[in-house]
């Protein structure tokens, strides 16, 4: 195991944090720290495609004003070396291979669409690993997803200046306002960005995502096997990722919370990142 760029700057935003790497085995993860340097880390797991600087600097940084958080690029996506799996179990296997290489036992997870799923399928295979876990806009196994429809549908507006406005806000004017500022937001840092992501990361997550939907999972085996307590949370008009995933989970996991927010799609947690972080901050902190 290795690690570079080690210095820890507690002062530090997601804008301003250095880009850090930890290595083992044959893959180099990327990575960036913020927050106190003591306390259980809230590790961020990613939605399809997005890399670290597609998170919301508005919800990430209030995060971290009172506790670890740790934003990394997952095997093959942004600057971390590797391959990207085409399914989940993969995904899930290198999430924990990147804890135990930051020397991590304990850990709060948020997982965000197909970052849900990986944190799902962590918490049910490595309790001891897995405090507490946020899951937004997200679908359990054998769950709803309309992926493909949705993105045909984004990219068809040619007029939009970024496919994150239909893909994760409505149409509402309100909206519509949120998303351009989250847009404002998540271009702040201009230095030492991080990779975006072409056909060799979006085709195998793509793949992974509707395979883990198209599962059945009758008994819900992966939710039953989830005894943390969990936060569950979704935008009441999610095309991508229904809302009825948001409720099928709340219901069959032991010990399991949900929040709907209104008037929003995918982006819930960028729309209302105040009202967002005040629920992951209540429920981290219970």
């Amino acid at each position: 195991m290795t690690e570079l760029n080690t210095a820890i700057r507690q002062d530090a935003t997601l804008e301003t944090a250095p880009t850090r790497y930890v290595e083992g085995g044959d893959i180099r993860f990327a990575y960036r720290r913020l927050g106190p340097s003591t306390g259980i880390p809230l590790v961020l797991l990613q939605h399809f495609s997005g890399n670290i600087d597609a998170w919301d600097p508005a919800v990430v940084n209030a995060l971290a004003a009172d506790r670890p958080v740790i934003a990394f690029d997952n095997a093959g996506v942004g600057r971390s070396s590797g391959q990207t799996p085409d399914n989940i179990a993969a995904m899930t296997r290198d999430a924990v291979a990147f804890t135990g290489l930051l020397g991590l036992s304990k850990v709060d997870l948020l997982g965000f669409s197909l970052g849900g799923c990986i944190a799902q399928q962590m918490a049910a295979e490595h309790g001891p690993l897995v405090r507490k876990l946020v899951l937004v806009g997200t679908a359990p196994q054998g769950g709803e997803e309309h992926l493909l429809a949705v993105l045909q549908e984004a990219f068809s507006h040619s007029e939009t200046p970024d496919p994150r406005l239909p893909l994760f806000f409505t149409q509402s004017p309100a909206s519509q306002a949120a998303g351009k500022a989250f847009l404002k937001r998540v271009y702040a840092r201009q230095e030492d960005r991080d990779t975006d992501s072409g056909a060799a990361v979006t085709d195998p997550q793509a793949k992974a995502l509707i395979a883990w939907c198209a599962t059945p999972d009758p008994e819900h085996a992966i939710l039953n096997a989830i005894t943390q307590p969990a936060l569950v949370v979704c935008g009441g008009n999610d095309t991508m990722l229904p809302v009825d995933n948001a409720y099928m989970m709340f219901k069959v996991m032991k010990n399991a919370q949900l929040v709907l927010y209104p008037d929003s799609s995918h982006g819930a947690l960028f729309q209302h990142h105040d009202a967002f972080v005040s629920h992951v901050r209540a429920f981290l902190d219970a």
